[in-house]
């Protein structure tokens, strides 16, 4: 008789979280281009199940500062270390290359944690988006970044930079969220950081995300949307906690499409200008990105409009 010990087997997945293979011509393109110019994207690095729609559409998530992130949170299966202060001066130029060779329409810039450097990497963070502008201002940018340890000057560097939309992630309820995130990842601290944003330039789109399954309750999550509502926030996408190796959080429950459709309909009644939510949904998601192209499009013809009536009326 074997003295071997028997695995548990994995709770299976839902039908609703099975996805094809990634393929296609504009897939495999991006693939083979970031690899030649040797750049992370998070699609890649997190195990983004939407990653063959995303790249085929027309949109990708890069990461900046490496692979290697300070931090150490429970749910993220991007590797955690100390980077030593090693950074790619030249990044933001190649970033900001390739996205012009991609034909993308809307692009998502994140970045792993890098509280080895004196300012967290939001000068790196400002760079690559001002570069991006410059070198395809047709382009919608969205930014998803870390917490730069609620420092003030950190995030009024990057909001000066005009991101069209600046993203960061509440990931969790307040209860659970020592559990979830780095200690150094606070609810409270995430929230601050949102409004720091509103209150350095209103007109700067802000979005955050919240993951599902891991033992919230509806009450939490409905405190979570006011909360989110309380520092401005434009923008929440629900999605489903999947575990990504054995050594993460384990999922504490499936939850159903109709109970994500049902938390569309209670945060869309709390005044959010739009909200994605589905097993599969994930801050960066194409189907976000679509209603939020139209969004910023039609802000700056306003801003066209509006400088143009100005300087009629100077004339």
């Amino acid at each position: 008789m074997s003295n071997a010990v028997k695995k548990k087997p994995a709770t299976p997945k839902p039908a609703w979280l099975k996805v094809r293979a990634p393929a296609g011509d504009n897939y495999t393109r991006i693939k083979d281009l970031l690899a030649e110019l040797k750049l992370s994207t998070v699609c890649q690095e997190a195990r983004c199940p939407n990653i063959g729609e995303c790249w085929s559409g027309g949109t990708a998530t890069f990461m900046l500062m490496g692979d290697t992130c300070t931090r150490g949170c429970r749910f993220c299966n991007i590797k955690t270390g100390n980077p030593k202060g090693v950074i790619d001066a030249f990044e933001p130029e190649k970033v900001a290359y390739s996205i012009s060779q991609m034909n993308l329409e809307y692009v998502v810039i994140t970045s792993v944690d890098r509280d080895d450097l004196p300012d967290q990497g939001s000068t790196h963070f400002a760079r690559t988006v001002a570069t991006i502008k410059k070198l395809a201002p047709q382009l919608i940018v969205e930014i998803l970044t870390p917490d730069f340890r609620g420092d003030r000057d950190c995030v009024n560097t990057v909001v000066d930079s005009k991101p069209d939309v600046f993203a960061h992630n509440i990931e969790t309820v307040e209860r659970l969220t020592p559990a979830v995130r780095d200690p150094r990842a606070t609810y409270r601290q995430t929230l601050r950081v949102l409004e720091m944003v509103k209150e350095r330039d209103p007109s700067r789109y802000t979005k955050s995300s919240i993951m599902l399954g891991l033992g919230e309750t509806d009450d939490e999550i409905l405190q979570t949307l006011h909360d989110l509502r309380s520092v401005g926030c434009d923008v929440v996408t629900f999605g489903q906690y999947l575990q990504p190796t054995p050594r993460h959080l384990k999922v504490v429950s499936f939850i159903t499409p109709e109970k994500f459709a049902e938390w569309q309909k209670v945060a869309e009644g709390l005044d959010f200008l739009y909200v994605a939510s589905g097993p599969l949904v994930r801050s960066s998601y194409r189907a976000g990105e679509f209603f939020m192209k139209g969004l910023v499009e039609r802000r700056h013809n306003e801003e066209k409009q509006d400088h143009q009536q100005s300087s009629e009326q100077e004339k």
